[in-house]
């Protein structure tokens, strides 16, 4: 039984979606005003694997993670400057170059770590509509006031606020990092709508005016559009608790009036050499210069490294980036690759005839206590780090096992591997990929596909037909794919590599 550490009731409990068999996750996706660093990777990782599981576990997963293009100010509440406005201003350049330049950055850090996409991504200047329409409920509602041109959501008309961060009103009065605006009934009362002032690019046309949405209805809008109104998990960084995740929840649960979020996840930040991660200390690590080597790291760290030392401690956990700690991920995870890379090598050379040995008691020992301690972990909140501990033990009994002599039997090569590739690739994520190369320069399945182009040749060749053979290996030669014909058949190499 798969238990989760629900944050708004504090306590360890079993899950159960709302529909059986079905499982709704939306995660706060990133801000798209500048290159993603490690904090994000943590994050990120740490959901992928959440969301990988619950398939493994049979579940249909909708996960969505949303891409924040509009409305996030510089403060993180009420005030400030549009944090994409201010980078087009920096740089001369249009907001959505802006948005659009980060996006693609983002999800190609994402994929180098090896995560799964969302299934949906939406932006939030793609549903302004739906944030109108939200509005326009709440104030209907008798949840939020408009004032010169701006809609305010009224907290006193919300008797739960504070439900999900513990804060009561008078906590908010003391700490919410507000103006003190006349318009506003209550300073602790936050916006739904902006009005746009003189020379604001990023507008819409609204019952109130020109403005733009408030950062916190975005994602409610978007939630509840593709899992709403009841969504199973919500998952963000534990610095969005509050003011944003209670905001969230007021809006959401203000149009609906039914329950928001079933289970809330929140995961902790990440520290360098023991301090916050802050341009200002010169310790700010993008994850583009992190894979490149560049400062302040002094060598390039593999994405696969990243994504097995954040998985090595638990998403609740504070991570401390530090070099010592990642010289251990990459020896832990070269390990098990080498493991998995020999066993896959003895899988190849196996007699495939003798499938039908029997397993030896060994190995299913080694197997079974391997998949017990691994479903164990995971099932205690997705307790990665001691999933991998499992997956390390494992290694070590199938050395000790490879390297006693004599052969294990095929059938039995083909359950130790199972246990790499079900719990290794499909949920950790840290072994092979679908985009993994190897020394050819090619990923598996292109591999296959290049031999069997191969081989469709020789055939053509083989009956006289020279121009359609001719014809493949000039496709080939554009996809960078070069042949060479000799007395051992064809061999084929990736164009500038020997």
């Amino acid at each position: 039984m798969l238990r989760i550490n629900n944050s708004l009731t504090k306590k360890l409990e079993t899950f159960k979606p709302l529909r059986e068999g079905f499982a709704g996750v939306y995660v706060c996706g990133p801000t798209v005003y500048g290159h993603s660093h490690i904090g994000h990777a943590k994050s990120y990782v740490s959901f992928d694997v959440i969301v990988r599981y619950l398939r493994h576990l049979g579940y249909r997963v909708r996960y969505v993670q949303n891409i924040t293009d509009v409305g996030h100010l510089t403060d993180d509440a009420d005030e400030g400057e549009d944090k994409i406005l201010k980078k087009a201003r920096q740089a001369g350049l249009e907001p959505m170059e802006v948005a659009e330049t980060y996006t693609r950055s983002y999800f190609e850090d994402m994929d180098a770590l090896n995560l799964l996409r969302p299934d949906i991504s939406p932006r939030a200047s793609g549903h302004i509509p739906e944030q109108i329409e939200m509005v326009s409920k709440l104030i209907e509602n008798g949840h939020a006031y408009e004032t010169n041109g701006n809609v305010y959501y009224d907290i006193s008309t919300f008797p739960d606020y504070g439900k999900l961060s513990g804060r009561n009103t008078d906590d908010l009065m003391d700490e919410t990092r507000v103006e003190k605006r006349e318009e506003k009934r209550s300073p602790a009362d936050f916006a739904l709508w902006k009005r746009a002032e003189s020379g604001h690019i990023m507008k819409w046309n609204s019952p109130w005016g020109h403005g733009f949405p408030g950062w916190h209805l975005e994602c409610s809008a978007m939630a509840l559009k593709y899992l709403g109104p009841t969504l199973d998990i919500h998952g963000g960084g534990l610095e969005n608790t509050f003011p944003h995740h209670e905001d969230e929840i007021a809006q959401a649960e203000g149009v609906t009036g039914e329950q928001f979020v079933r289970y809330w996840i929140h995961n902790n930040m990440v520290t360098v050499e023991g301090q916050k991660m802050g341009k200002s200390l010169g310790n700010f690590i993008t994850l583009k210069d992190a894979f490149a080597g560049r400062p302040p790291l002094k060598r390039k760290i593999e994405p696969l490294v990243l994504r097995y030392f954040i998985l090595n401690s638990h998403y609740r956990s504070p991570l401390d980036f530090s070099t010592q700690a990642l010289e251990g991920a990459e020896k832990g995870l070269a390990r098990i690759k080498s493991t998995y890379n020999d066993l896959r090598k003895r899988l190849r050379d196996a007699d495939a005839n003798a499938e039908n040995e029997d397993v030896p008691d060994t190995v299913k020992n080694i197997v079974s206590e391997a998949q017990k301690g691994f479903y164990e972990a995971m099932n205690e909140d997705f307790n990665t780090a001691g999933a991998l501990g499992e997956l390390n033990k494992y290694t070590r009994e199938v050395n000790k096992t490879l390297s006693s002599g004599g052969n294990p039997g095929t059938q039995a090569l083909q359950a130790i591997e199972k246990v790499f590739c079900e719990f290794g690739e499909d949920v950790m994520g840290i072994l092979r990929d679908s985009g993994e190369k190897d020394s050819s320069g090619a990923g598996p399945a292109n591999k296959e596909l290049i031999k069997a182009l191969i081989e469709t040749r020789n055939e053509l060749r083989n009956e006289g037909r020279f121009e359609l053979a001719d014809n493949i290996r000039h496709r080939l030669i554009d996809l960078g794919i070069e042949l060479k014909d000799g007395s051992d058949g064809t061999q084929w190499k990736t164009a500038g590599r020997q």
